[in-house]
């Protein structure tokens, strides 16, 4: 097919992402739709991919994804014509250690939650289901009967075939070579084959999708890796419709494939393949057969299945695929420009997500906004810090290696640290700080007292740094206690019109005078929370806003892109320039007037106002807000000056019991306060009203602003789902988040997250109590509730208030 002059949408990339994309958005918006395809359809990396499809994740809106991928393959032969080698097998995890048990308990816990099927079986059960297979090392097994392979090739075919048939275009054999960009948007494509003008660009490219990226100055941080994996002859015995095989413990996997055995894994010491750019020409290539580095998995393979020894191999497959910095794929808007959106870096489950992730990218760029909660995939996730192709190498390896490791609470990355550091990092260090890593900053997770070294030590229970959280917990609770928060992201909105511009961004009344500082939300199309953070007013034209570290280029780009057109309104990342210590405790304030001239008493500093402050010689924007419940104030300080500043609230503090306190303490203290967190407690799914956040949105007011609409349609009618806290009977219960709420032993919801809160002496848990004929404070309250932990029903209470400190914090002397 020839080239056309002009399309709605240009898909980059013919694997079964940019079919998906394509077939998405011309069968379900009747789009004018192109994909471009520099080889032939499937010639990257689809087509010599696995095919396992698991549909299990740790977030309920990706595990709704990859479920609509399964239905979708069922029933796309029926429409196409062409089938989708789609075998619903079911998939069995062994598991070899108690860690691992552990955590496929937690794993049916969840899966219960997101209402999937799953079981725990026993060894003998396995024997019954798999007779090839020595079960003499396992504990058990997690049974998910929905799970299945399928072909690829096969799928990808379909998926173009049936974009096709919605009135799709594809042209193969024409490279993207350049985009042409004016106003911060692509407006035209240049290709092998001449130039197409477009609305939308969707870069689908797979291993070449970092590359397309950056000829349009969008960092994609994708990593090209070596994967290998064996087809044997037939191998007697085994059932065609045996249960696709996932052996952890042993970072090995098999499939049934035509009366053989397809098998590979995921080693520890992983081979990239190149760090520049992918060459244009590498269709339906692969490398050299590596039977050295294969050797581990061979040896897994035939310890699990001991038919293997009297086996031929078929063929070794040594092909790349792309893998990210922190083992989630990417969808989504860049952050660089308008009109451009990426779905790359599968890391390996790119056949899995295949169809739900055209679903949900198609809707993404048709509408303007994600249509789920989809942050853990979300691009913009990453930062300036992952144009850094050796940095993101070197972290993508690490994230390759534990992919079928135990996954740990609080488990850190390792890799290409200490990146990105406060300029306080030395002095916490001889503190003796436990840090971890958060979107490359250096963060005091804990202290660890003289004699203990700050290590984690991972565990599937209470781990060790447990007790010594505790200690700095109850600090904060009787004293006072100084964290490092430096990392926070910091904004800052000028001009003439940015009372107008961040007034129509944000849910509440942020433009309220000078020296007012205000929490607000942000929120999508839908009332869906977007952005959680605070607004300072320093002038009539001058906002200061502060977010998580986490969140920094995804609430910039929010921000930027929804100040309307033509307002004077400038958005700039001063995240550098300042430094952030929280000092926080109810002696916060003895500890601040001894460093400060300024009156920091309750009439002249009242909770939600900022003022500029003198500390040890440095001019100081103090913000008397808490995540922590208790009296404080967040100082921000210039970057130069923070290490005077932090010196002096020490000395200060000494007298009153100051302690230096770290993220895990911050973590239970908001707990006891019923404090939200963004992308846990609150996410693009929920609204501030089923938050119990309500009071921060001004309907009342008569301004508008984005999400007005939808919100107060959510008000006006009775809940569907209400977030209320939680705490065991039990004390020695791990909650983690995603546990299953039961009310009256039924479903209910799950838990969005967990802790301890040391000041009440109980696990604690928040989460989303649900009824489709609405729910109230009266039927919350009238229930029975029990939790279910790793698989254990736990008798549990709900609370729908703080469980520490119940009194105003703005009155508070």
């Amino acid at each position: 097919m020839t080239l056309p002059s002009h399309a709605q949408y240009v898909v980059i990339g013919g694997g079964i992402i940019g079919c998906s994309t394509a077939y998405h958005l011309a069968r379900d918006h009747k789009a004018n739709v192109v994909l471009l395809e520099q080889n032939r359809l499937t010639s990257g990396s689809t087509w010599h991919a696995a095919g396992l499809v698991g549909q299990l994740r740790s977030s309920a809106s990706i595990t709704q994804m990859l479920k609509y991928s399964v239905d979708l393959y069922k029933r796309l032969d029926a429409e196409t014509g062409l089938a989708t080698g789609w075998k619903m097998t079911g998939c069995l995890r062994l598991a070899t250690n108690d860690d691992r048990w552990t955590e496929f308990k937690r794993l049916a816990t969840t899966a219960q939650s997101f209402g999937m099927e799953m079981h725990l079986i026993s060894p003998e059960e396995v024997r019954k289901m798999w007779p090839l297979m020595d079960v003499s090392d396992l504990i058990g097994a997690s049974w998910l009967p929905t799970d299945g392979q399928a072909s690829p090739s096969d799928i990808a075919q379909s998926l173009a075939r049936g974009a096709r048939m919605h009135g799709a275009r594809i042209v193969e054999g024409c490279r993207a070579e350049g985009f042409e960009i004016k106003d911060g948007r692509v407006t035209a494509i240049r290709t092998s084959q001449g130039v197409i003008a477009c609305e939308t660009v969707i870069n689908c490219g797979g291993q070449w999708a970092r590359q397309i990226g950056a000829m349009a100055g969008v960092c994609v941080p994708l990593q090209p890796v070596r994967h290998q994996y064996v087809i044997t002859e037939k191998v007697g015995g085994l059932s065609p419709d045996a249960a696709t095989l996932r052996d952890p413990d042993r970072r090995t996997y098999f499939k049934e494939e035509v009366g053989g055995l397809v098998f590979g894994g995921y080693e520890p010491n992983p081979v990239p393949w190149t760090n520049g750019d992918v060459p244009g020409d590498f269709e339906f290539q692969l490398f050299e057969d590596d039977w050295d580095h294969f050797e581990q998995h061979m040896g897994a393979a035939l310890a699990r299945v001991p038919a293997l020894a009297g086996t031929g191999i078929k063929k070794m497959i040594n092909g790349p695929e792309s893998f990210t910095p922190d083992g989630n794929f990417i969808l989504g808007q860049a952050q660089e420009l308008k009109n451009f959106y990426v779905g790359a870096g599968f890391n390996a489950f790119g056949i899995a997500s295949g169809g739900g992730a055209g679903w949900v990218l198609a809707e993404w760029a048709a509408k303007g906004e994600a249509p789920m909660d989809l942050w853990v995939v979300d691009i913009r996730r990453f930062s300036d810090l992952h144009k850094d192709r050796a940095w993101t190498c070197e972290r993508t390896l690490e994230a390759y290696g534990k992919h079928y490791t135990v996954v740990f609470p609080h488990e850190e990355y390792q890799s290409g640290r200490p990146r990105i550091v406060s300029p306080l990092y030395e002095r916490l260090k001889k503190l003796n700080a436990c840090f971890g890593s958060k979107l490359g900053w250096e963060r005091p997770n804990w202290f660890a007292p003289p004699g203990v070294e700050p290590r984690d030590v991972y565990s599937m229970g209470r781990q060790n740094w447990f007790a010594h959280v505790g200690e700095e917990h109850r600090a904060v609770r009787e004293r006072a206690g100084l964290f490092d928060q430096s990392s926070f992201a910091k904004f800052e909105l000028k001009g003439r019109s940015a009372a107008e511009a961040i007034s129509f961004i944000a849910a509440n009344r942020v433009a309220r005078g000078p020296g007012k500082l205000t929490y607000t939300q942000m929120l999508n199309s839908r009332g869906g929370i977007e952005c959680d953070l605070t607004v300072a007013q320093l002038a009539e034209d001058h906002f200061y806003i502060v977010t998580g570290t986490g969140f920094r280029t995804h609430d910039y780009a929010w921000i930027r892109e929804h100040i309307k057109p033509g307002l004077d309104a400038t958005l700039t990342d001063v995240t550098g320039q300042w430094g952030t210590l929280s000092l926080m405790g109810p002696a916060s304030r003895a500890i601040l007037a001894a460093v400060t001239d300024a009156d920091v008493g309750n009439a002249a500093f009242p909770f939600g106002a900022v003022r500029e402050i003198a500390i040890a010689g440095a001019q100081v924007r103090a913000l008397r807000v808490t995540y922590v419940g208790e009296l404080g104030w967040e100082l921000h300080v210039p970057v130069a000056a923070a290490g005077g500043v932090f010196d002096a609230l020490m000395a200060a503090g000494r007298r009153h019991g100051i302690v230096p306190a770290g993220y895990r303490a911050i973590e239970s203290l908001r707990l006891e306060k019923g404090y939200r967190a963004w992308g846990a407690d609150i996410t693009p799914n929920d609204s501030p009203f089923h938050a119990g956040l309500g009071w921060a949105v001004k309907l009342k007011s008569g301004e508008d602003f984005i999400g007005r609409a939808a919100s107060g349609a959510i008000a006006a009618k009775r809940l569907a789902k209400m977030l209320a806290g939680f705490t065991t009977e039990r004390e020695d219960v791990v909650l983690a988040g995603r546990e299953t709420i039961l009310r009256d032993g039924q479903f209910a919801g799950y838990l969005t997250s967990g802790g301890y809160g040391y000041t009440v002496g109980r696990p604690v848990g928040y989460g989303y109590v649900r009824r489709a004929e609405g729910v109230d404070q009266a039927y919350l309250r009238s229930g029975r509730y029990e939790l279910v932990v790793a698989n254990q029903v736990v008798a549990a209470r709900i609370h729908l208030g703080a469980l520490h400190d119940p009194a105003n914090l703005r009155v508070r002397g």
